[in-house]
Formats: structure tokens, sequence, C-alpha cells
């Protein structure tokens, strides 16, 4: 039986000492609790320890979730998001990390106004490794995506998400979390219109500590508080 009190405790230390390694104190860093295939029980655990935050990778689990999930949490769509989906979720979640076209700006922006959500907070996705099995633009999208997003009423870029892959080939993962960190820094100080550069969301289970070495500020952390998913 996984030992979320224990897991979350664990996780927390190794945020701070990751967060304090760069500088910062943990208080920094967001910590998003991914709850992907597992039960509601063990989510109002976590709640009931003290998360605030979770994530969902897909529309659905949101749904069938939403209303047997305590209340005062924010929920974060972290997954790939079809336009046709966007009605669904937009009057639920606190932000849309997996933001990646034009596009599906324009359908945030649309379904927001037909629902009348004054503002919803979303990260653009970057692919900064060029991996083809990755959703994300690439720089040169990323920067269209900022000059597009001054048009936008409802939709308010709050900053960047990426997800690194497993192996990289002759790039290190750390170079990729500090490429967009730079390029998260690089915007910030550009001071576009409609955009806010508060949360830098990257780094998993996995590879969360070195996000957080390399400038993350919100981190999405599923199997080390829960344990391994259930896909059966």
């Amino acid at each position: 039986m996984t030992d979320i009190a224990k897991n979350l405790s664990e996780v927390k230390k190794r945020i701070e000492i990751s967060a304090q390694k760069s500088g910062r104190s943990a208080d920094c860093v967001t910590l998003v609790a991914v709850t992907k295939t597992h039960p509601v029980e063990m989510i109002n655990e976590a709640i009931d320890l003290g998360v605030t935050d979770i994530g969902e990778n897909k529309v659905q689990e949101i749904l069938e979730k939403y209303d047997k999930v305590k209340k005062g949490v924010r929920w974060h769509l972290i997954g790939h998001l079809q336009t046709n989906k966007v009605k669904y979720i937009i009057d639920k979640v606190y932000m849309i990390h997996s933001v990646d076209s034009i596009k599906l700006m324009d359908e945030i922006e649309r379904q927001a106004e037909k629902h009348g959500v004054p503002e919803i907070k979303i990260l653009i996705e970057v692919n900064v490794s060029g991996e083809e099995t990755k959703f994300g633009t690439d720089f040169e999208g990323l920067d269209e995506m900022l000059e597009h997003a001054k048009e936008l009423k409802r939709v308010k870029v709050c900053g960047l998400m990426t997800i690194l892959p497993k192996i990289d080939i002759g790039v290190s993962n750390r170079l990729h979390f500090h490429n967009i960190y730079n390029k998260f820094i690089d915007i910030s100080k550009s001071k576009y219109d409609n955009i806010d550069m508060e949360f830098l969301s990257m780094g998993m289970s996995g590879d969360f500590e070195m996000a957080i070495e390399e400038g993350s500020n919100m981190v999405r952390v599923g199997t080390a508080i829960f344990g391994e998913r259930d896909y059966s």
C-alpha cells in the first residue's frame, strides 16, 4: 500500500534541497501533484496532507473526479488538449499547461468568453529538445504565440512548460532545462503585453530536482507521491 504521507514528505525535502542549491527557498516552488489514473481516495488523502494543486493529463479524468475531489484545490490540465475538448474544462481548471498553438489559444479565448470566465491562465508548451514524439512549439513558434497573446482578452500567458525526453543522445537534459530557463528570463525582460512570466513548469518525478536547480519554479510530480500508475 502506498504511503502517501511518507512519499509527500520525502518529495518536499528533495524540493527544499534542490531549491537551496539554486539559491532559493522551497516556498518559491509550486508542487503540482499529478493524479492521473489514481483514485479519488488517494487524491483526497494528499489534499488532507496539504497538497493544494493537482494535475491531470486528460479532460475525461478531470470530469470524472471533479465533483468527488475535495474543494479548495487548484486543478491543472497538464496533458495535450484538443480544441474540441476545451469547452468541458474551461470553467474548472486553474491553469492549462499544454498550450502549443495559436489555434488552441484562440479556442480557449472563445470558450472563456462563452462560459463567462474572465481570465484563464495558460502556459505555453515548448518542445525544447525537438523530439518528434513530444508536443509543444519550437522557439520560433513561441515568439509568434507571444505576439498573438497581445490580442487576447481572457487568456493570460503566465509562463512556459516543457517535457524533456527520457534519453537524449548528445545533449544533456540539464542543458535543455538551462536553455528554456534562459528563454523564460529573456521573455520576462521583454515585457510583452498580456504576458507575465510567473511560472516555469518543468520537472517530473524522474528529474524535478535537476529542473529546480536549473530554475524551475513549478514541478509536476506523480509517481514519487502516489506510486506507479495502474493503466489496467
